[in-house]
């Protein structure tokens, strides 16, 4: 293993305004290693031990990006350099790139703690520039992210809360009718039990009340024109039998499956005398069945709202577990109803009979509010918003489509940038993608993608079926 010469250091343009002392310093603690053409100086992602400046011969820089290897430079300049390039900020290093020789290659190598010793204590401000620039970025980013994070779930929530209210309020006037309309039975029961009725029609009565709550329980929805014409023809029969406000009454009576040809039996039953107070009776009786159904109906709605929201925070869930990847895109979709624009459609594709996948559930669910919400942002109030998945090999795969104006080709390689936005100031942070980027690609080992042109624009997410090797999720517990 040779070395080089303080005179030979200094033709290297890096070194050449070091003073004599600091260049030979370089040239005692450095070394000259050989590559022969096609073979790894170093690889991306591995411990930076070393700093490499090249001597002679061609090199080329790769990135891996999206599970290819990307060249991003290819040069024969002498001088040009690589490798721990930032071992002065943290020990802790890797390689953010991979080096390969394209011929035989020399290279003058300092090993890491030794180049970043020189840095530290040779350009002590220019340290401190560094490190703010550095970590102040770091910080930036993260209560940034954080921001981002809150202010989305904030809408979300807003989303919801409206969501909630809608059941809730439908909840309250149920049971504020409700209490009116078993008022009114506890009035017509005195007048049907003041003595005129005997106790064959009474149990005749009490019949029909009970096959009348059946059928409302089985009434099926008719169309808007078949229940004007059952509400006309109840109407009139009503009319036909001397009993006020008819009109009032049909509604009920058809929503509640009840027809001309069942009042007829009420009558030959019951006979005309009693016929008023009983169809009064009946109807107040289907009433309190049809709004008995819209009291359980609204709490059902908000049970499962909440329940939508419990899957959405996965507050109750371990951090990494085998989750169903359509559970998860449900919960965010519901978190974003109230969101979605009336001229805005949803289509949902999902592939049938996926497998459970092992994934940081609340973390993907970020991912889907992220590019559900610049899908939205894309499409104004017009649009369709398509959520797809899919099976790729050994990957599942899920798509975000809008049919918004797409990303011009200009700026779509920095999409995936930290703190790029082409949303205008104040309104976007340009982290939503980078964190997305994040959490699929370096925490799920898996790989997002991007197509892009008028009236189509579609993401796409790629995440492995299999846990990652030493990994064992947890099973999810039932909702």
């Amino acid at each position: 293993m040779t070395g080089l010469t303080p005179a030979e250091v200094r033709t290297l343009f890096l070194f050449e305004s070091l003073d004599d002392r600091q260049v030979a310093w370089l040239a005692e603690h450095g070394r000259v290693e050989q590559r022969t053409a096609g073979e790894a100086v170093y690889a991306e992602g591995e411990p930076a031990t070393c700093f490499f400046v090249l001597l002679a011969g061609e090199v080329r820089l790769c990135r891996t990006i999206h599970g290819e290897e990307v060249e991003i430079l290819r040069t024969a300049q002498r001088g040009v350099y690589g490798g721990a390039t930032q071992a002065y900020l943290d020990d802790q290093q890797i390689y953010r790139n991979g080096m390969w020789a394209v011929s035989d290659a020399e290279f003058f190598v300092l090993p890491a703690e030794t180049f970043a010793h020189a840095v530290r204590s040779w350009f002590p401000m220019a340290m401190h520039l560094l490190e703010g620039l550095f970590i102040g970025m770091r910080d930036t980013q993260t209560v940034v992210g954080e921001r981002e994070r809150l202010v989305a779930l904030g809408a979300l929530s807003a989303g919801l809360t409206h969501e909630l209210n809608n059941p809730a309020s439908a909840a309250v006037r149920a049971a504020s009718a409700l209490r009116d309309r078993v008022a009114g039975m506890r009035h017509k029961l005195a007048m049907i039990a003041d003595g005129r009725l005997d106790g064959r029609r009474l149990h005749a009565l009490v019949a029909l009340q009970e096959e009348a709550v059946e059928r409302a329980a089985k009434a099926c929805a008719l169309s808007p024109l078949a229940t004007s014409d059952a509400e006309d023809e109840l109407t009139d029969w009503l009319d036909d039998q001397g009993i006020a406000a008819g009109w009032e009454l049909a509604p009920t009576l058809v929503a509640g499956g009840l027809d001309v040809a069942w009042l007829d039996r009420v009558r030959a039953e019951l006979g005309a005398d009693d016929l008023e107070p009983a169809v009064r009776w009946l109807t107040y009786t289907v009433d309190t069945e049809l709004l008995m159904r819209e009291i359980a109906d609204a709490a059902t709605r908000v049970s499962k709202l909440v329940g939508a929201a419990k899957q959405y925070s996965q507050l109750d869930r371990a951090p990494y577990q085998v989750v169903d990847v359509h559970e998860l895109l449900d919960a965010t979709l519901v978190m974003f109803k109230g969101k979605l624009p009336p001229g805005v459609r949803l289509v949902r594709e999902y592939a049938p009979a996926l497998p459970p996948i092992p994934a940081y559930a609340a973390e993907l669910n970020q991912v889907w509010t992220n590019l559900i919400d610049n899908a939205l942002g894309a499409m104004g109030d017009e649009g369709t918003l398509t959520v797809r998945t899919g099976r790729v090999d050994d990957q599942l795969t899920v798509e975000v489509a809008d049919t918004g104006p797409g990303i011009p080709a200009a700026v779509r390689p920095r999409i995936f940038e930290p703190f790029f936005t082409t949303k205008p100031v104040g309104e976007g942070t340009g982290l939503g993608l980078d964190i997305s980027y994040r959490i699929v690609v370096n925490k799920h080992h898996g790989d997002i993608r991007v197509t892009s042109e008028p009236g189509r624009t579609v993401f796409r997410v790629l995440l492995p079926i299999s846990p990652a090797p030493g990994v064992a999720p947890e099973v999810a517990p039932a909702p």
